[in-house]
């Protein structure tokens, strides 16, 4: 079986007008810097990420995009010499404040890797891991979780009868869904996705993208990709970063049609990058 897919040219033909949002925001960046020790990453980032959509971070390896969406659930604290300045406003909360307790976040802002990472555990057991550990034990309530996530996550036919084998006996493409369903099994607000398909198959990586344009109806999504024509395919708005800043964030529409900066032309043409 042969799986096209298609350039971004055909797809952007077919998408309504882009229209101004109305949607409330789920994260604001004010004058967002970070640091690795002596290495300014991100430079005075500013950027409205509204609710219920996609929006895809794009741009060369090492402009900043795995850092930036690192930063969004505070996982970038863990490298020591990280230092940053600047807010990132979550739902009118600065989440750099010493109020806000990272626990809290990251029970909102879920994650989905480059590479499936399922637990070495029972396909159950990977999706009822973070509600046992948010307190949840009633079996017939985890039963409930576990079926709704892995049905969210668009696998549940393909694992019903099997949900007492070990995750690491799925397929790539399977395993990357029991991921993303392990992250709704918390019932998050955001769900960020860090090159979620590059591993991926050609047929593996349009079902995936077909569940991330279901799951914007309930949920507020943040890629990064390095697939130009998936950017097209799947976002909403469209962020370019380069060395560090946001050269442009526009509808996906506009910034694939007609964008504002050469810089973002040449690197969606192919030019550079």
């Amino acid at each position: 079986m042969t799986t096209t897919i298609k350039p971004a040219s055909d797809v952007l033909e077919k998408k309504e007008p882009a229209v101004k949002s109305n949607k409330a925001s789920v994260y604001k960046t004010n004058q967002l810097n970070l640091w690795y020790g002596s290495n300014h990453a991100l430079k005075n980032i500013d950027l409205d990420i509204k609710e219920n959509e996609v929006t895809a971070i794009i741009g060369p390896s090492g402009c900043g995009k795995s850092t930036f969406i690192k930063t969004l659930n505070r996982m970038i604290e863990t490298i020591p010499s990280v230092k940053t300045s600047g807010e990132i406003i979550y739902r009118d909360r600065n989440i750099f404040s010493k109020k806000y307790q990272v626990e809290e976040l990251r029970t909102k802002v879920g994650m989905v890797f480059q590479k499936p990472n399922p637990f070495p555990k029972s396909i159950y057991e990977n999706i009822a891991y973070g509600p046992r550990i948010h307190g949840i034990k009633n079996k017939k309530t985890l039963d409930e979780i576990v079926e709704k996530s892995l049905r969210g996550a668009a696998i549940w036919d393909e694992v019903k009868d099997r949900l007492n084998e070990n995750a690491y006996g799925l397929s790539g493409g399977q395993q990357q869904r029991i991921c993303i369903a392990r992250c709704l099994a918390i019932e998050p607000d955001v769900i960020l996705m860090d090159e979620p398909t590059s591993a991926l198959d050609p047929i593996s990586t349009l079902k995936v993208e077909e569940l991330v344009q279901n799951l914007k109806k309930e949920y507020s999504i943040i890629i990064v990709t390095h697939n130009m024509q998936q950017a097209a395919r799947i976002s909403d708005k469209t962020a370019f970063f380069l060395n560090g800043e946001v050269v442009e964030y526009d509808e996906t529409n506009k910034i694939f049609s007609n964008p504002t900066d050469d810089r973002t032309e040449d690197y969606i043409s192919g030019r550079f990058g």
